[in-house]
């Protein structure tokens, strides 16, 4: 049985360190504990395959790097350019908050692209295993923003709406939550595609897929459920209203166009490789 809404106000602090008054919050540690946690898978993956622990380092900056630096700027010239153009210095206050999901995707995959040119790495082998920790980090923003009560849902009577009392006393949409639960299903899914299949039992399931697949397939998921997300979710900006799609929405389409192209192009090539002879 449902309960009839949930009353939804947490604090965004978890608790002040004595002395220098500084707040631990929640959104800081979630965002800390998804970098945590994509270190830790890309390491079983990294060690499976062969590939040392001073890689992972340097590809964990690069990561890092991209990834607040793409959703700083995504946000600032996604959402409010005008505003940030005008006065660039605020775009280093990412302590007020303000960071877009598809910025830090085109952060992640530049970071990648600059790592790959330095370690001549494979730009398909690694984007196909950094797509296992992707949504698991995604999980973990999702849910600092339910910590927030921020990118909160539109008005519903759904026996599972929340009410985002530091908001308004309306009940509304979960949209992180649904998200954040969306991408802890694709992190089971995508891991369960790479893990090594065990011995004597037919080689790897991620063998079956040619390169840039599984980004292909992430791309496709992930930006979907984005784009459907955003039917039950308050616009973020107040140029976004009146318009038929809104941007996270628009953003969203060529992420999804460039995963069908590449699972295509991921098909033909196995495909390729299938039929030419040994």
């Amino acid at each position: 049985m449902f309960l009839n809404f949930i009353q939804w106000n947490p604090s965004p602090e978890i608790f002040t360190i004595p002395g220098i008054n500084w707040p631990v919050r929640w959104y800081g540690l979630m965002w800390a504990l998804a970098f945590i946690a994509s270190h830790f898978y890309m390491n079983r993956i990294y060690k499976k395959e062969g590939r040392t622990e001073k890689d992972l380092d340097v590809l964990t900056l690069y990561i890092i790097l991209g990834t607040v630096l793409g959703a700083r700027l995504g946000h600032c010239l996604f959402y409010d350019p005008a505003y940030y153009l005008s006065h660039p210095i605020d775009i280093l206050k990412v302590y007020e908050g303000g960071l877009a999901s598809h910025g830090g995707a085109i952060g992640i995959i530049t970071g990648m692209v600059l790592y790959c040119r330095k370690t001549k790495e494979s730009y398909l082998w690694l984007f196909d295993r950094l797509m296992v920790v992707v949504p698991l980090a995604a999980f973990f923003i999702r849910f600092g923003n339910l910590m927030n009560s921020e990118i909160i849902g539109t008005t519903t009577n759904v026996p599972w709406a929340f009410i985002f009392s530091s908001v308004d006393n309306l009940p509304r949409h979960p949209s992180q939550l649904y998200e954040g639960i969306f991408c802890l299903f694709l992190f089971f899914l995508f891991y369960w595609l790479w893990k090594p299949v065990r011995t004597g039992t037919g080689g790897n399931k991620r063998n079956d897929f040619g390169p840039g697949f599984m980004f292909g397939l992430l791309c496709v998921l992930l930006f979907t459920e984005r784009f459907f997300d955003e039917f039950v979710k308050e616009n973020q900006e107040a140029f976004e209203k009146g318009m038929v799609l809104n941007m996270g929405q628009l953003l969203s389409i060529p992420f999804v166009i460039v995963g069908i192209y590449m699972m295509w192009r991921s098909i033909k090539i196995k495909k390729t490789i299938t039929e030419t002879p040994q």
